[in-house]
């Protein structure tokens, strides 16, 4: 089985023959001992072996392993894992803070906040009428105002962006 694996930042192949392994494109070969239940096993490269820890899991794939006194974090997944990882990656929504959305058709009633403003987590940021009611919108996180798009009188629609945040 071929699996990529990532350590310490640097991606390497590595292909799986029961416990023997060929690792990156020349081919270096590698035996482990197969002990899947003790967290000490032995690698074995060429003439040379050497001791490896192996410490929890920290996610699936993700290990940190000590061998020869140093300490490497090591994620190691099949082809198809690391395919569809990458793939979830790409298509996942922006990091930061969530913009100010409106939740239906409504009139902007008072704008709370200006553009450099810093806002905590559930921060009341602006209110707006909707059916004869009042909602005062909060913010979703701690972040600093980047765009406010309404003024006070303005008619909005389901979905419109009213306050970006950073």
């Amino acid at each position: 089985m071929k699996y990529l694996v990532d350590v310490n930042g640097a991606r390497q192949s590595v292909v799986t023959d029961g416990g023997a392994a060929r690792v990156g494109e020349l081919g270096e070969s590698a035996t482990l001992d197969p002990a899947d239940s003790i967290p000490v096993r032995t690698l074995r490269m060429g003439d040379r072996v050497v001791r490896v820890v192996v410490h929890s899991r920290e996610g699936r794939g993700r290990y940190a392993l000590d061998i020869d006194g140093h300490r490497y974090h090591v994620e190691a997944l099949g082809e198809r894992a690391r395919a569809i990882q990458e793939l979830a990656a790409k298509s996942a929504p922006p990091a930061g803070p969530a913009p100010v959305i409106a939740p239906m058709p409504g009139l902007i009633v008072r704008v709370n906040v200006a553009v450099g403003d810093t806002v905590a987590a559930g921060q009341g940021v602006l209110v707006m009428e909707a059916m004869k009611m009042e909602n005062e919108l909060r913010a979703s996180a701690a972040a600093t105002v980047k765009t406010v798009r309404v003024v006070q009188g303005t008619a909005v629609e389901k979905g419109t962006v009213l306050i970006e945040l950073e």
